[in-house]
């Protein structure tokens, strides 16, 4: 199975169809709920919600979702019947694959009433499909329309001595990358509150992301949150509220992350832990709202051609 832990959980919707072709007369016994196996239009329905909860125990590689809604419903004609299905969860993973087994299942349904009153080659299931899917990446996009620039500072006195190599930088600046973010300024610093200063005092109206990596623990030397909070002239609680929340769910140190987020002049700061595990995790479960920001709203002015 795929691995969808380190993807955010979010509301996601599929709808599928498909057409059931049969007979005049099969199709009046629908709408009458006269097949000699009973009313075969609820009995389908019902096939259909039941498949919809149990798609991961039909297909191999499905992932199991909490199904929040699945429904069925149909269009009848004078020779077909549409079948519909909506499926919605809240996951990491989509539920088209819920949506398509339900109509499936709630066709073969249907096919296996109605055999009985008519000839096998009157009855044919057809155009299995999905009509629309809502939700993740393909809603939440996860990179930028336009390019922007990005800055990444490390704090770590061991990274910047050339005692370890840094890794949870790297890891920040390969994310960004694919999320078509590019002239990334890449640095290393001790963990040094003056340093830090003078390199966000320079870099504040040039680019219009600044993240921090490292310095939002509880150590002696964790001071970058001491250090650019009372320089925000705007917070934005939620980013860190988001990232926190993502990251307890997989480790339970994620609670004594202190990273803040504001605007500093016309500039967007954002500090990240300084493990890579951490950084990967803040800045995954902030990614789609940090390219709606940039993207959509499209409301903070840059010199250079931010507007």
């Amino acid at each position: 199975m795929k691995n969808v832990g380190m993807k955010a959980e979010s509301y996601r919707t599929a709808i599928a169809t498909g057409i059931l072709h049969a007979p005049p007369h099969c199709i009046e016994l629908l709408r009458l709920g006269n097949t000699e196996k009973g009313d075969a239009l609820k009995t389908a329905k019902i096939a259909g919600i039941l498949a919809a909860k149990r798609t991961d125990e039909l297909i191999p590689l499905c992932h199991p979702l909490p199904i929040y809604r699945a429904d069925v419903e149909y269009e009848l004609f004078e020779s077909h019947v549409v079948i519909s299905a909506v499926v919605e969860t809240i996951g990491p993973t989509g539920v088209e694959m819920e949506a398509l087994t339900a109509v499936s299942l709630a066709g073969l349904t249907l096919y296996d009433m109605l055999k009985p009153h008519c000839e096998a080659e009157d009855l044919c299931l057809d155009q299995i499909k999905l009509q629309k899917k809502k939700g993740g990446k393909s809603h939440f996009t996860r990179a930028l329309k336009e390019s922007l620039s990005v800055s990444v500072i490390v704090l770590s006195d061991t990274v910047a001595s050339g005692k370890k190599a840094d890794t949870a930088g790297q890891n920040v600046v390969e994310i960004l990358e694919e999320a078509n973010f590019s002239n990334i300024a890449y640095q290393v610093i001790p963990d040094s509150p003056e340093q830090l200063l003078s390199l966000i005092e320079e870099q504040k109206n040039q680019y219009p992301l600044i993240l921090t990596v490292g310095g939002t623990g509880l150590g002696p030397k964790d001071l970058t949150v001491e250090t650019l909070q009372p320089l925000l002239k705007r917070e934005i609680p939620g980013l860190m509220e988001a990232s926190r929340s993502f990251g307890q769910k997989r480790t339970p140190y994620a609670a004594l992350s202190r990273g803040v987020a504001g605007y500093i002049d016309q500039t967007l700061v954002i500090t990240l832990p300084g493990s890579r595990q951490g950084a990967k995790e803040s800045l995954i479960a902030i990614l789609p709202a940090l390219v709606h920001l940039f993207d959509v709203q499209n409301n903070i002015p840059h010199a250079g051609g931010y507007q």
